[in-house]
This record gives structure tokens, sequence and C-alpha cells, in this order.
């Protein structure tokens, strides 16, 4: 797509990138334009067709919690976007990003649960015995991942691993404030008839003052958990039924082997995702 004032610099699965015409890469431009697409990726594969209105949502939802989260810095910059793309993307500043991913988990649940039923741990953390899946946890927890080069899986770490990769102030610094964010996240959304179960954070250093900013896209469906408080009460099966693209991942796991291209979304698959990213926003924000 060619925007009049900006050159593509990179497109990802779901998201593109663009900077300045005047300025000739990622790394030396003080601003970019982020995109964010209709595309879904499941299992490390962009699939077919898209999610309509998918990039606007995330993009509002985002704009929506950098205003509820306005006492910690982020990187939006007062830059209008164009205006073909206005609604899905967002002009913001470029940081010295830091290589770690900040995974917050308020409940015991996916990759957390498996951990704790062979081990009594998430990610290298021990936790109580005698926890279900689907159980808050006693108090959230930071499990930190590493970002790894474009093309390769990121890495969950342990604490004194992300101390090695940033140094012990900057590793405490990302730890306390994503645990600060999650917990004021998570009060506005239980006000709202909503479970926070687990997100994740990404922060950089701004190239001026140095000062830890809060970036990419935040709170989203595509990087949090979230689920029906009522139904998460009532339990039963679908207690822990989740306002994002679990719907696509279901269907791939029962009708492909993960080998070749992923098959052709179904309609039902496709509309009934895209309500359930229309619902979340409409739970937290109207």
């Amino acid at each position: 797509m060619s925007l009049t004032g900006w050159s593509l610099a990179y497109s990802g699965k779901v998201r593109d990138l663009y900077i300045p015409d005047s300025e000739s890469s990622l790394v030396e431009s003080p601003t970019l334009l982020m995109v964010a697409s209709d595309r879904v990726s499941a299992f490390d594969h962009v699939l077919e067709p898209g999610i309509p209105g998918k990039g606007a949502l995330l993009t509002e939802l985002s704009r929506w919690w950098f205003d509820q989260l306005a006492e910690f810095p982020n990187h939006l910059a007062d830059i209008e976007a164009p205006a073909e793309v206005a609604e899905r993307s967002m002009v913001v500043r470029t940081l010295n990003m830091l290589p770690v991913e900040c995974v917050v988990r308020g409940y015991l649940v996916g990759s957390g649960w498996a951990e704790y039923q062979d081990s009594g741990t998430v990610c290298g953390i021990p936790l109580p015995a005698g926890l279900s899946n689907g159980d808050r946890l006693p108090a959230p927890i930071f499990t930190p991942a590493y970002k790894a080069p474009l093309g390769e899986h990121d890495e969950n770490i342990s604490f004194d691993q992300t101390v090695e990769l940033v140094g012990a102030e900057t590793a405490a610094e990302l730890r306390d404030t994503s645990l600060a964010i999650y917990t004021r996240a998570a009060a506005i959304a239980e006000a709202r008839g909503l479970i926070l179960a687990d997100t994740k954070f990404e922060f950089g250093r701004d190239r001026v003052t140095g000062q830890l900013t809060l970036c990419d896209e935040v709170l989203t469906s595509d990087s949090s958990r979230y689920w029906d408080a009522a139904t998460y009460s009532a339990g039963g099966m679908n207690r822990l039924e989740s306002f994002d693209k679990q719907i696509v991942r279901d269907w791939l796991a029962a009708n492909w082997d993960k080998t070749g291209t992923p098959p052709v979304l179904p309609a039902d698959i496709v509309e009934r995702t895209a309500a359930r990213y229309r619902q979340l926003i409409e739970r937290l924000t109207y």
C-alpha cells in the first residue's frame, strides 16, 4: 500500500511499519507509522481470509488503554496518521527497544497450566500445590520472555536471565512497571465485568531522556487474555472462553495437521472471531 509521505520499511505477520520519506531506515527514523492489518496468524502462519475490522478494533483498543494508563509514559507521537489508514494506525516515537517481552499472569492457564502440571511452577516460579486450570494466582507474577530475532521463537526466561540481558536496575524496573500496569488494567477490566487473566507488554527507552516507555499494542485481544467474569464465576466448560482468536486456533487444531499450507478459514469461524473482538471493545470502552 502506498501512503503519501511514508515508505514501507517492514511488513510483519499482522502489522506494517512505515517511516517518513525523508528517512533512510527504521533505526534512524525518529518516528514510525504502525499500521495494523486485518491479517490473522496462528501456529506461525498467516491465515486466509483476514478478520474484517480487526486492525481498526485493535488500534482503537490500544489508544483507549494508553489513555487509561496516562500515568505510564507511552510512545504515541502527536502526529496525525494518513487519512486512508487513520482508523488502524498510530504514529509513534522510535525507541531503543529492550529485548524482553514482559508477560504478567494473574491466573493459571495456557502454557502456565501445562508447566504447573509437570513441575508445580510457572516459568520456574514455584506455586502452591492443588491449583486447577484457570485458578487465580495468589498474586500476579512476572514471567518474561527473550524477544528472539525476526523469524525465531521467543524464549521464556527467568528473572535472573533478564538481569543478564538488561542489567539489574532495568530488569527490576521492567518487572515493577509491568506488574503495576497489570494491576491497574485488571481493576479497570473488573469494573466492566471482565477478568484480565494475562497479558504482555513491550518497552523501550526514550532516545533523548532514557525514560522507560510503554510501546507497541497494549492490552488488546491479540496481546491479552480476557474472560467474562460472570461466566467464569458460574463455572462449567465455557468459563475460560476468551475474547480473542482462540476460535481460530481451535478450528485449525481440529482441521489441520500443521503441515503444508493451512486451510482457508470458514466464513462462520471468521465472523465468530470478529464478533469476539467487537464484544471486548464494546464491553471495555462503551
